[in-house]
């Protein structure tokens, strides 16, 4: 899987970009906001249909203009494909694959695979649990679009089943309508928590292996999965649709005066561990996002190994962070990867990057590509 070509109309700082990608490393530099990180922007909405930076698409809109336009074409090993993103202020965000019109973003999940890997990823560590769970609703979303579907309906349930508990208290003959939404709650919300549980369980594994070599075989990180629901198995959904029903049973009166549904997916956190302490409270700067590469690496390779194709790696302004050898290691590891790296520094590259690339200097919102000889 790979990406020929973007082309952007005032998206961000860009009113009318047409960029033509290699299939290797594709290195974009210039000063610091210049435009660099938009590019990765808009790729990564294409991959997920939302941005990394950004919860709401009015803010990618240009200054003064009205909505943007995103065309993406890629080559994968069965087909060509492209996809587009249009947005206006006036109406919803449509979006096309193929050129036809998708109906639900479901639709869109798993054309476009992407990692991307930016400063703000040492909030999965550093931030609350909505970050981690954040991270990997996007993740799983894009290798498995029925688990979006169940996302989106679960939040649907859950927003009616917030109201109930507040008309309750206007009228307590509503009580007997609770349990039906508590069971559809269950029902949906057991199917989220056994993927969480398996995705965490494999992204551990790996991320472990990647870490111990990252750090020369000196430091165990591990990942543990904190369901608000803890069934004997997390591996069966009856098991967590019945243990969810009775959490929701003993939780009803805090519930009542909360108003606030009290257990489910929205509650769910991991953890993250490095030699047996929490990587949150006791790990320095440079171990947290040692482990964050580890991780996004072995995200990488669970893509991979799950869809048969690497995705396209995202590296936005993370190299000057790192060490020469973890660079080093990044470098080596990425093979057969197409890769988009930002960066003010273009030092770091000249003596890493071969043939197959491509070096594109960013200047106000002006994109320029260079010619050069690597390696």
């Amino acid at each position: 899987m790979y990406i020929n070509g973007l082309k952007l109309l005032n998206f961000r700082n860009y009113e009318n970009l047409n960029i033509e990608f290699e299939k290797g490393f594709n290195i974009i530099y210039g000063d610091n906001a210049q435009g660099k990180t938009n590019i990765l922007e808009a790729i990564f909405l294409c991959a997920s249909g939302r941005s990394h930076r950004t919860s709401k698409d009015a803010d990618l809109v240009r200054i003064n203009e009205s909505g943007y336009y995103i065309k993406l074409s890629l080559d994968r090993s069965v087909m060509s494909s492209s996809i587009e993103i249009l947005y206006d202020r006036t109406r919803k965000k449509r979006i096309k694959v193929n050129e036809i019109p998708i109906r639900r973003m479901t639709e869109l999940m798993g054309h476009l695979n992407a990692v991307i890997f930016s400063p703000e990823d040492l909030m999965i560590i550093k931030e609350g649990p909505s970050e981690r769970r954040r991270f990997i609703d996007i993740t799983i979303s894009q290798l498995k679009p029925s688990y979006l579907y169940d996302l989106q309906q679960y939040n649907k349930i859950l927003m009616q089943r917030n109201s109930l508990l507040k008309e309750i208290h206007n009228n307590e003959a509503l009580t007997e309508t609770l349990d039906i939404w508590s069971e559809k709650l269950a029902e949906v919300g057991s199917r989220i928590m056994k993927v969480r549980h398996e995705f965490i369980k494999i992204l551990s594994k790996k991320a472990q292996e990647k870490h111990l070599k990252l750090s020369d075989g000196k430091e165990k990180l591990t990942l543990k999965y904190c369901p608000s629901v803890k069934a004997p198995s997390m591996d069966s959904t009856g098991e967590i649709e019945k243990c969810f029903l009775e959490v929701l049973k003993e939780s009803r009166k805090k519930e009542m005066k909360t108003c606030t549904t009290m257990a489910g997916p929205q509650r769910d956190d991991y953890v993250i561990f490095l030699d047996g302490l929490e990587l949150k409270q006791f790990g320095s700067q440079g171990q947290q996002r040692t482990a964050v590469l580890s991780i996004k690496l072995a995200e990488v390779e669970m893509m991979m190994e799950m869809t048969g194709e690497y995705p396209v790696l995202l590296l936005d302004d993370v190299m000057s962070e790192l060490d020469a050898r973890r660079r080093n290691y990044l470098f080596e590891n990425l093979g057969e990867i197409q890769t988009f790296i930002t960066c003010t520094d273009m030092s770091l590259f000249e003596d890493k990057i071969a043939s197959g690339s491509k070096v594109f200097k960013v200047v106000r919102g002006s994109v320029y590509e260079e010619l050069r000889n690597f390696g």
